[in-house]
């Protein structure tokens, strides 16, 4: 599809793939079948009701769902009206919930009320009083000062100022449908479409601001990545509110005419059910949940071989009974800025190809190798940071000036190591930032060393990432406890579950001398020799961690 394509909005997409596939089954959710029909219908009727509740063009919209149904129809219902779409981690704190409501200014809250441990509705609520005792669609919140409605799932009647689900939809039923498509027809693939909040070198999560066409592009773009048709079946278990879930499993799955497996919450063994009676065909999962999932019990058992498109490099492939590296994906490089991929090979390239690099970039993408120091760009082959800009590019971060993450020419300092060859082929080599990317989610070490900054028997406490086969990079804290304090791992952990979201919390707490420790000039810690050390003390231990027995 060609960059300038004026199809290439959110609104326009779900219309179009609609009519290609009509009664093909679109998604399938506990008991439920969802066509491709049905599924515009009922973004239509919800667009309806956002806008006899008010949304306007450029209205911010966040959506606190798992994976379910309710997710997709609000988040292309959203884009039809023109509003920006906010989704918000269904992991996340408190906190770091309400940073998010606040910084994107969102001022209408879809959600779902709980979710496993989660009871989202009654912490809102009790952590904003103001709500329960406004009228709906009235709220007043100075610390949510753009908020004027909740509207919640699950939920039969009103709470106060939250409004149930119904009640929303009610609003709109005397918005016609020509309305609603004028709304669409007034969408630009250059509007603002979602804002994405991922962890960045920073405590508070970054807002990532992307347009229509970035996300709809991207869409279209893996089906062929994926080499998807409509007699695929996709199980994916990549959450919607991280680029990954849109551009690798909801949007190419409905471009390619596909049936989407949705589950709430992953548990290997009902996965490993689902996969087998769905009779999936590719399986979307963080390398972790696909080792959970060979490792299972009942895995064994289980008759896999309608899996044919997942990553030969997967445990899942020999369960699955491929023999033959015919499929990966492992040929491409990006990120959140990038709407995921900005350079890549199809998944059935030969497999020698696939292995060679991270592919070449993607139409529109144009990539330069610099100098970490100087910003210079290097010399054809050589090793540097990889700076990017293109099609698929981030607008910007949301509320931050672009001189202070572009460079003179535009480009985006990636804090990646890699090269480009004389093929154009990028070679992507590691980390030169410390972001710590564990199980496909980023971790800031700033906000867990803010997090125990008052813990009172650590003089200093320092995150690092270890490199760790399915998981990427575990999280190792390196500790130096103040003088006389003797705290362990449990009870460090336990302080910091309090405060953070589950996947930041170290997986292994080391503990050091002070004189342990290597210092710059200004007696910062040296980070680079510090990850070293810890790896030879695991090494050493013959630590295991997360399934993985380092020094053997």
């Amino acid at each position: 599809m060609e960059t300038n394509d004026p199809s290439l909005t959110s609104g326009r997409f779900l219309v179009e793939v609609a009519r290609r596939y009509g009664d093909h089954c679109a998604i399938r959710f506990e008991d439920r079948e969802i066509r491709y029909r049905d599924l515009e219908h009922q973004a239509r009727q919800l667009a309806q009701g956002l806008v006899g509740a008010g949304v306007v063009k450029g209205t911010r919209v966040a959506v606190l769902m798992a994976n379910r149904p309710e997710w997709i129809v609000s988040a292309f219902a959203v884009g039809m009206v023109g509003g920006v779409l906010v989704p918000v981690n269904t992991f996340a704190t408190r906190s770091e919930f309400d940073y998010i409501l606040r910084h994107s200014d969102s001022a209408l809250l879809l959600m779902q009320p709980e979710l496993l441990k989660h009871r989202y509705l009654d912490d809102l609520l009790a952590a904003h009083p103001e709500i329960e005792a406004s009228e709906p669609g009235r709220l007043r919140v100075p610390s949510l000062p753009q908020l004027r409605r909740v509207v919640s799932l699950g939920i039969d009647a009103l709470r106060g100022g939250v409004e149930d689900w119904e009640s929303l939809l009610a609003q709109g039923r005397d918005v016609s449908d020509e309305l609603i498509n004028e709304l669409i027809d007034e969408v630009e693939p250059s509007d603002d479409g979602l804002i994405i909040y991922t962890s960045g070198t920073t405590a508070n999560p970054k807002g990532v601001l992307h347009t229509h066409r970035a996300g709809v592009l991207q869409g279209w773009r893996f089906v062929d990545f994926l080499c998807l048709t409509d007699d695929d079946r996709v199980y994916t278990t990549y959450p919607f509110f991280w680029t990954a879930g849109i551009a690798m499993s909801l949007l190419p799955c409905l471009a390619a005419g596909a049936c989407l497996l949705l589950e709430e919450t992953f548990e290997p063994g009902a996965a490993l059910e689902r996969i087998e009676s769905e009779r999936a065909t590719a399986v979307h999962a963080w390398p972790h949940q696909q080792k959970a999932l060979c490792e299972h019990p009942d895995a064994a058992g289980r008759n896999l071989s309608s899996v044919r498109k997942v990553d030969f490099s997967s445990p899942i492939a020999k369960l699955a009974g491929i023999d033959k590296d015919e499929y990966g994906t492992g040929a491409s490089y990006g990120m959140s800025e990038t709407f995921t991929i900005a350079s890549s090979l199809p998944a059935d390239a030969p497999a020698a190809l696939r292995r060679d690099g991270s592919g070449r970039p993607n139409p529109g993408m144009d990539f330069r190798i610099v100098d970490p120091e100087t910003g210079a760009a290097v010399a054809e082959g050589s090793e540097g940071e990889i700076a990017v800009k293109g099609v698929t590019f981030m607008r910007g971060y949301y509320k931050v000036l672009p001189e202070n993450y572009l460079d003179a020419d535009g480009f985006f300092r990636t804090q990646d190591g890699g090269r480009l060859d004389a093929d154009g082929v990028l070679h992507w080599s590691g980390r030169l930032g410390h972001l710590i990317k564990t199980g496909g989610a980023n971790v800031s070490p700033v906000e867990i060393e803010e997090a125990l900054a008052e813990h009172p028997e650590v003089k200093v406490g320092i995150p690092v990432g270890i490199a760790h086969p399915t998981l990427g990079e575990v999280v190792v804290l390196c500790v130096v406890p103040t003088a006389g304090a003797t705290p362990d791992q449990d009870e460090i952990c336990g302080y910091l579950r309090s405060r953070l979201a589950a996947y930041k919390v170290p997986r292994r707490v080391l503990f050091f001398r002070a004189d342990e420790l290597s210092y710059t000039g200004n007696q910062k810690v040296q980070l680079q020799p510090l990850a070293e050390a810890a790896q030879r003390r695991l090494e050493s231990e013959n630590a295991e961690v997360e399934g993985y027995r380092y020094g053997s």
